[in-house]
């Protein structure tokens, strides 16, 4: 009995911890969306739009290998085993030495970047070879854009830091800042070419999102100062990257699915490049504000977890998470396939963003959207081997993945273009997830796979009774033509709250757990706060 309270409370705190992070980033996707649509206004879905998106990608391509991913899932573990069975002191020497040696990594990667980027750009976008001009604006907007990652590094090890003491505001807010620093220098370019000012306003967004996470980890007890010397290395520092090895590979496979998409779209009719990344950014908002934040809670909290040998309560957080999950994700799926048109209508169909842009870049959210459960459901997943200091089985899984994307790329890249790319994105993602979870099975054993299915199958009924509006108004013919931005607006919020309630109805009627763990946490927070 005291044991359920115990994961009770555990699964409470997960729940205040990740719709703390969730209303976060859900800002910071708002800012995001109006960032992207101040670009699709300015640039739409050209060749210079191309040439933006790939030099902005590689930067991006190694923060998320090298900051936040690797950097996150090697340090977290180590850093809350620091704080959990050693002294605060100790868990601050290594905060340094973590700090030191990454920002000397990061100095010499960052020089390379931008003395090689003509090659770079060979590996990434081939088909840019073919225009002389487009190549050379690409390699410029690279070099500029660089120096992000440097930042947009740092900015992800303080993250670690603050999420390891469970201080989960101050890193998401910050990307918002981040967004709204570019917004900024796109709205008020300073340079004569405003799409060099916008590269600048990346990298001043890093450095923005980096500092304004600097006055919390102060505030903690923390410093980010220099440990000199840096040799001998730190003992945390070789458990972190014996950790950080097998997940960079892992990354490293994600990474390369991307490139293999760039380096066959840019090879396809022009704008193909911009149609992923516009349909991307789409799937990244219901999975930002709910499959991130989910899983940034649940690692510090399965790391704590697994340092105290607490096994029943680590497969009652992964069951808990991946039930939530789906309660979630189930419906954004359903919301993004169906209503896909509209949305992408009402957001990007300005400017020179035109007609034949938004019929791509919905083809692309609809075979994207396939696999949003699953790309979810991995971030759930994988902080499950992390918290066990086990990164090599998520990165043996990830390079059959990466076989089958890239197999996948070439084969449906044919028949469908874009949209094949998309769409083995998906399938690779399934994939995935469904060998993690047989594995992660046999690992920790049973994960109340009866109680999930019962769940999933709860969730499913009630998507499938939110389709009439959506469809409906998807129909209509209003998102034919620009204009009536008011009234599309507020049809499409209508038709959204629409749909949700209905699903929150039928789920209340089938008694759904995760409902009613919701609603009776939300009571128990309003009481607290009244």
């Amino acid at each position: 009995m005291e044991s359920q309270e115990k994961q009770s409370d555990t699964e409470e705190k997960i729940v205040k911890s990740a719709s703390v992070i969730s209303v976060s980033t859900f800002l910071s996707r708002i800012t995001g969306f109006l960032r992207d649509m101040l670009f699709a206004k300015i640039l739409g879905a050209s060749i210079a739009s191309d040439a933006f998106y790939v030099a902005f990608r590689i930067p991006n391509l190694l923060r998320e290998l090298m900051a936040e991913g690797s950097i996150s899932a090697g340090f977290i573990p180590v850093f809350t085993e620091y704080l959990t069975k050693r002294s605060r002191t100790d868990a601050a020497l290594l905060a340094r030495a973590t700090f030191t040696l990454l920002f000397l990594i990061l100095l010499v990667i960052v020089g390379i970047g931008i003395i090689f980027a003509p090659a770079l750009l060979h590996l990434i976008a081939p088909g840019f070879l073919d225009n002389p001009e487009l190549f050379a604006l690409a390699t410029a907007l690279t070099r500029v854009m660089f120096p992000f990652l440097l930042f947009i590094s740092l900015a992800a090890l303080t993250m670690g830091i603050l999420n390891s003491t469970h201080r989960f505001g101050p890193p998401a807010i910050s990307s918002a800042v981040c967004n709204i620093v570019m917004i900024l220098f796109i709205v008020f370019p300073f340079y004569s070419t405003p799409i060099f000012s916008a590269a600048i306003g990346v990298v001043a967004g890093g450095f923005c999102q980096w500092a304004i996470q600097l006055p919390a980890v102060k505030k903690e007890g923390f410093s980010l100062s220099f440990l000199w010397p840096i040799f001998p290395l730190h003992p945390g520092l070789i458990t972190i990257g014996k950790l950080i090895v097998p997940i960079t590979i892992s990354l490293s496979v994600t990474q390369i699915n991307i490139l293999v998409s760039t380096l066959v779209a840019s090879t396809l009719a022009g704008g193909s490049v911009s149609y992923l990344y516009y349909a991307m950014r789409l799937i990244h908002f219901p999975l930002g504000i709910f499959g991130v934040a989910l899983a940034t809670v649940l690692l510090p909290t399965l790391s704590a977890q697994a340092a105290k040998s607490d096994d029943a309560g680590l497969r009652q957080s992964l069951s808990f998470g991946l039930r939530l999950i789906f309660f979630i994700m189930a419906p954004a799926m359903a919301g993004l396939i169906f209503l896909r048109v509209p949305v992408v209508h009402l957001l990007f169909e300005h400017g020179v963003f035109d007609k034949l842009a938004t019929e791509g870049t919905a083809q692309a959210v609809l075979y994207y959207a396939i696999g949003l459960w699953a790309f979810a459901g991995v971030r759930v997943v994988v902080p499950v081997f992390y918290s066990m200091q086990d990164t090599k089985t998520p990165m043996k899984v990830a390079v059959l993945a990466m076989i089958s994307n890239v197999i996948l790329n070439f084969v449906l890249a044919i028949p469908l273009q874009h949209r094949g790319l998309a769409l083995a994105t998906s399938l690779s993602a399934i994939f995935n997830f469904i060998i993690l979870v047989i594995l992660l099975r046999k690992k920790i054993g049973r994960i109340d796979a009866k109680r999930i299915v019962f769940s999933h199958i709860k969730v499913i009924l009630g998507t499938i009774c939110m389709i009439p509006p959506a469809l409906f108004t998807s129909n209509m013919s209003l998102w034919n033509a620009s204009g009536n931005w008011i009234e599309k607006s507020v049809l499409l919020t209508i038709t959204i709250v629409v749909s949700i309630t209905i699903y929150f109805i039928t789920q209340a009627i089938l008694k759904s757990e995760e409902l009613m763990f919701l609603k009776n946490t939300a009571k128990t927070r309003f009481k607290r706060a009244y």
